[in-house]
């Protein structure tokens, strides 16, 4: 199971919500390009980026802070947030980096998601964010009336998923392994989990249900959690 660091960015600077909650916002770094090259230096095999910008707004104003991470770093990384037509799928893809993640235009855009696959296969990945098991979409602003499972179901083209549980996130009260492990259960894809990891046995808790990998956030920056030691323990 892979370990994925997480670089969320709004306004230029490394932060991170609470539930995704713009108002409960922590900022950890100004320069998040000294950051993504820290995780990198402390083993990190991937990184997970997320615009939030883009994710509330549709538009994005961090993708030369991208471009300067992908550009710096030799590992591959992945990028979500805002992502909603091919010419932005484009755009990304051509700055480096290796995965786009597609969230609400994956649920109401599907053409999308069978078209950019068709032409960039496992470079496209979709994120599911869910709040008490239902699709959440517009940065987590609106809850659709899909539920998670059925939605993972339909992804059949896609062959990664990154599963988000909303009330966990930046809780740092651990991921929710049942709603987890019933998105693993339902598809061949390989599923990322993602909220709430803040100990090792979430960790050991998320490979034993068949996760592919882990996206922490919030514990590697308050300390929780070292990195380090969290790739060891997976491995």
């Amino acid at each position: 199971m892979k370990i994925l660091p997480a670089i969320d960015l709004r306004g230029g600077k490394c932060v991170n919500l609470i539930q995704g909650i713009a108002e409960q916002e922590t900022v950890f770094s100004d320069n998040p390009v000294d950051m993504a090259m820290r995780w990198e230096n402390e083993g990190a095999e991937y990184l997970h980026l997320v615009d939030l910008d883009g994710a509330f707004q549709g538009i994005s104003s961090n993708l030369k802070i991208v471009d300067k991470i992908v550009s710096e770093l030799t590992i591959p990384t992945q990028l979500g947030g805002g992502i909603r037509s091919m010419e932005q799928i484009k755009i990304v893809l051509e700055l480096g980096v290796d995965r786009v993640i597609l969230g609400t235009a994956a649920l109401k855009q599907p053409d999308l998601v069978e078209q950019s696959c068709e032409l960039f296969g496992e470079r496209i990945a979709v994120g599911i964010d869910a709040s008490d098991g239902m699709v959440a979409t517009d940065g987590w602003l609106e809850v659709s009336e899909k539920s998670a499972v059925h939605f993972a179901e339909e992804l059949s083209v896609v062959q990664t998923l990154i599963y988000t549980d909303i009330k966990s996130d930046g809780m740092l009260k651990g991921p929710n392994v049942n709603a987890t492990k019933e998105i693993v259960d339902a598809v061949s894809a390989n599923v990322i989990a993602s909220g709430g990891v803040s100990s090792f046995s979430d960790l050991e808790a998320l490979k034993n249900i068949g996760a592919s990998g882990a996206i922490i956030g919030r514990a590697l920056y308050t300390g929780d959690l070292n990195l380090s030691d969290a790739i060891k323990i997976v491995n």
